[in-house]
């Protein structure tokens, strides 16, 4: 296949000039038109160059393009500390896709940075294995070969590893720019997930990522390497390292930068959107014959989309056919060829939008769009590609309540951005079913949390110390350990949507409600009106909550949120209740004393309740790490039973303890 061939499905698409001399592509259908009318000469051209392939190197030669193979004993010394040692910290993307043979041709200047402590003479650079590097320059000599590498990184289950040599080294902490060319095919693939045993079609649900006549659809790192990346082999078949991979991959690039440039050949109906990391830029089209028929016309679209931060994310592209259509509320673009599948996801939104008026603002930052996409869904903030297939606002009511939250309140940390979605999940169910409910669904999602998180440091202050009544044995010497799964530098699912919705139930059970909704929406309000290029202040959701609630919360953020020091472990040591004489006329009444150990590493405020039937009382007492609190609580009637916890902490254990207690009518004292 020549050079041009890459670019078109067919010559007659669109003109495209390929000058080996500069190398430079050029896509106008005008042109074409121009060149049909006598006396036209080529200098008369007005084609818009879409990129050079010898921008750095204007004298190289063609044949330059093809990489040489790597020998396998190069590739064989080649080190996973070497494949982590960079870091891409922009790409500038400029791509050329031709729908109709899965095509794209890509020019990709990207910046790394060498985040090692040594200097760097080689690196890689990894694509998906059905794209191939052509070209790879920068300001100083280097030479490039290319292998294949097996990884479940990609759909194929292989990248198309560079190896990149360079002149000179790249000192610790430097930068470089690397002008690369690369092209190829991206059709689907389920290589990886049929290798390991998975039903084909599961398989094809899972990864479903391709250009294609029919779709484009290109997820990034985890899924298909279409854009540039550095990463050592990773496997589905080794523990969650892929997933941690794909989560220290965006907590890495968050401050990243991306911009593209995007050409699309297209034959018959022109594509009408594309989206890129969520953000929607419309197409223009240039029709190579515009009088042709719609079903046989050809023709190119294009949109820019200009340098933005990448944010917590992996990138990714989709094209869509049809055009957008707003729900009658207005809180959803959606898009579909089935119009009529639009009624019980507007029903859906109608249903949780009360909820979220109320927690985080009268009105959403921008709609909520939702691609009709078959396969497993896809959601990147207020972007959501799921099978529109409802027939009932009940099937996907609850699903919606996250959905729609992204599209009112956004933060670049995750903690926040995923964590208040899922906050605010457990709140519509308390809405809508009850709180005993809502904590049901608390406890499921706080249960995965007490297989990751770490255990205190003291093992053996696990067991209770006694202490005296209503004083502290006072909290361990020794220093809980702080790990990088603390919320403000997370990259686990687990901890910025389980761990960070239960701290904020947590800090709701210590606030109250309304100052909770007032800090939210004065946040979102903050984040909003902020300098594009300003970093959020990982310290600023505290500094408004404390202004909301007028309550000191240090402690409480430094154990959840800027630390990872485990999750709370109680236990009830000893009850002593003691039955008070009838006084005043007032009948027999008791005072119940409640020792209470936490062998956490972690402050708690912890929910103390005393209970007879329908009658409660109930205490918050604040128990340091590796300590025993005592407590009395005054109960007007014969207690039944003593709770700690009501499931608002989260514990490594049980986040429910209960103590009965059988009084009968006699006077009891002593220890239970």
């Amino acid at each position: 296949m020549n050079r041009s061939s890459r670019f078109s499905a067919s010559s007659c698409v669109v003109t495209q000039f390929l000058n080996l001399a500069t190398g430079a592509i050029l896509l106008t259908a005008p042109a074409v038109v121009a060149a049909q009318q006598p006396g036209h000469s080529e200098s008369q051209s007005q084609g818009q160059v879409l990129f050079h392939r010898n921008d750095e190197q204007p004298n190289q030669s063609p044949s330059s393009h093809r990489a040489a193979r790597t020998p396998e004993k190069v590739v064989a010394s080649i080190t996973d500390a070497e494949r982590s040692s960079v870091a891409i910290i922009q790409w500038d993307l400029d791509l050329h896709l031709t729908p109709a043979n899965s095509g794209m041709a890509a020019k990709a200047r990207v910046t790394i940075r060498n985040i090692s402590s040594a200097p760097l003479t080689r690196l890689t650079l990894q694509l998906s294995s059905t794209l191939h590097w052509e070209s790879i320059n920068a300001p100083l000599p280097l030479t490039f070969t290319e292998h294949t590498v097996a990884t479940d990184a990609d759909h194929t289950g292989q990248m198309t590893e560079a190896l990149v040599t360079l002149s000179r080294p790249i000192s610790p902490g430097s930068s470089l720019t690397l002008t690369t060319f690369y092209s190829g095919t991206l059709a689907a693939s389920s290589a990886r997930l049929t290798r390991i045993g998975a039903p084909p079609d599961q398989a094809v649900y899972a990864d479903w990522d391709q250009i294609s006549p029919e779709e484009t659809a290109l997820r990034g790192f985890g899924n298909v390497l279409w854009y540039p990346v550095s990463s050592p082999p990773l496997f589905l078949g080794d523990g969650a390292k892929l997933f941690q991979a794909i989560g220290l991959s965006r907590l890495q690039q968050a401050r990243s930068s991306m911009r593209l440039r995007l050409t699309v050949e297209y034959v018959g109906e022109p594509p009408v959107d594309a989206f890129l990391n969520g953000r929607r830029e419309p197409l223009d089209h240039v029709a190579e014959q515009p009088d042709t028929p719609v079903v046989s016309s050809h023709g190119v679209a294009t949109a820019d989309f200009a340098n933005a931060p990448l944010g917590f994310r992996t990138p990714s592209l989709f094209i869509t056919s049809s055009a957008s259509r707003p729900s009658e509320n207005q809180l959803l673009a959606i898009t579909t060829i089935h119009p009529e599948a639009m009624a019980p996801y507007t029903a859906a939104s109608n249903n949780v939008a009360p909820v979220l008026r109320d927690w985080l603002g009268d009105a959403p930052l921008s709609s909520l769009t939702l691609i009709d996409h078959a396969g497993q869904p896809f959601e990147d903030d207020a972007f959501l590609a799921v099978p529109l297939t409802a027939t009932d606002a009940r099937q996907v009511t609850p699903a919606m309540v996250h959905s729609l939250a992204h599209a009112w309140f956004r933060s670049s940390l995750p903690w926040l951005n995923e964590g208040v979605p899922q906050f605010v999940s457990l709140l519509y169910t308390e809405s809508t079913d009850g709180r005993e409910k809502a904590l049901v669904e608390l406890r499921q999602l706080i249960n995965p949390l007490t297989l990751v998180e770490p255990e205190g440091p003291d093992p053996s202050a696990r067991s209770p110390q006694s202490s005296t009544e209503s004083s502290s044995a006072g909290p361990s010497t020794q220093t809980p350990p702080v790990s990088d799964q603390s919320l403000i530098a997370v990259h686990d699912e687990v901890y910025y949507r389980a761990k960070a919705a239960a701290v904020l139930w947590l800090l709701r059970s210590i606030t109250g409600d309304a100052p909770l909704k007032k800090a939210l929406q004065l946040y979102r309000d903050e984040v909003r009106h902020a300098q594009p290029d300003t970093p959020e202040d990982p310290h600023a959701f505290q500094r408004v909550l404390e202004a909301a609630a007028h309550k000191d919360l240090s402690t409480v953020f430094d154990d959840w949120v800027y630390n990872d020091r485990g999750l709370a472990d109680l236990s009830i040591v000893n009850v002593t209740p003691r039955d008070l004489p009838a006084r005043n006329g007032k009948g027999v009444s008791w005072l119940v004393a409640v020792e209470v150990h936490n062998a956490g590493a972690v402050n708690v405020d912890v929910p103390v309740t005393v209970r007879s039937g329908s009658l409660t009382s109930t205490e918050r007492v604040h128990i340091p790490p590796h300590s025993s609190v005592s407590t009395r609580i005054l109960f007007e009637g014969t207690p039944q039973e003593v709770q700690v916890n009501d499931g608002t902490i989260p514990e490594t254990t049980a986040p429910i303890h209960i103590r009965k207690l059988n009084l009968g009518s006699s006077s009891t004292q002593g220890g239970i």
